[in-house]
């Protein structure tokens, strides 16, 4: 028996990194998955592989919305969970970050969180599940970030409101906080095909080693198992929360 035996969900951002896979772990765990995503190409792909649907999803536009809410209940007759999980990052100091930048990155993360929820809400089951993707930057500041940390806050703040509206329907929402995770956010030789992803990876191992009391920087496996969490019956009693996964980053310094 899956965790999600005859739930549909949809998971945005689902191409790759966390959103692939929570998408790979939410149909191990028996879910129909709609995978959404800008990537045609490597999201198509993906549904092929798990034998899933795909949609092409900009967040950020309306209409593209209600197709892929459709496009959901046409293929599988009801829709019971929902992973905002897209999201962009753009290094910048604030005050040298141009308006088009920083609207950008509202427009995807947290306009795109806003559109989800209205959108999946109504058309959800009743007893349906919403994880947003939010960030440790969502509880913390962090130099460089501004624009993403703004929209990372304010996500927090539609889940807390969107528990309060939906709880008499039985809809939980609640949000993920990741920190450094090994994705082509923080290592963008992910997207090169010739480039050494995976020494990548030891090096940034490396690099948290000194900033991370886990030592290590956190796996996209890791995030999936704390969306599953919170996407099943195992979180039944927990809405409007934010669950921080960083390896203990925002537990503070130490100085041994």
């Amino acid at each position: 028996m899956g965790k999600l035996d005859g739930r549909v969900v949809l998971v945005t951002g689902a191409a790759r990194g966390q959103g692939e896979q929570e998408a790979r772990l939410f149909r191990a765990e028996g879910a129909q998955v709609v995978v959404a995503d800008v990537l045609d190409e490597q999201g198509r792909a993906l549904a092929e592989e798990l034998g899933a649907l795909y949609v092409h999803l900009d967040v950020g536009e309306e209409a593209g919305w209600r197709t892929a809410v459709a496009a959901a209940k046409e293929a599988y007759g009801h829709l019971d969970g929902l992973v905002n999980n897209a999201g962009i990052l753009r290094f910048n100091a604030l005050v040298d970050t141009p308006l088009d930048e920083f609207m950008q990155v509202v427009r995807v993360n947290q306009v795109g969180c806003f559109l989800g929820i209205r959108a999946v809400a109504p058309a959800m089951e009743d007893g349906g599940t919403i994880v947003n993707t939010a960030s440790y930057t969502a509880v913390t500041g962090m130099a460089a970030v501004g624009a993403y940390a703004a929209t990372k806050h304010a996500i927090l703040g539609l889940t807390r409101v969107a528990a309060l509206e939906l709880a008499h329907r039985g809809i939980r929402v609640n949000a993920v906080c990741p920190g450094a995770i090994d994705t082509a956010m923080s290592n963008p030789a992910r997207l090169d095909p010739t480039a050494d992803a995976a020494g990548t990876s030891r090096a940034l191992d490396e690099l948290y080693r000194k900033l991370v009391p886990l030592g290590r920087i956190g796996r996209p496996e890791e995030v999936a198992r704390l969306a599953l969490f919170l996407s099943c019956a195992d979180s039944s009693y927990v809405t409007g929360q934010p669950f921080v996964i960083d390896g203990g980053w925002l537990a503070g310094v130490s100085v041994i």
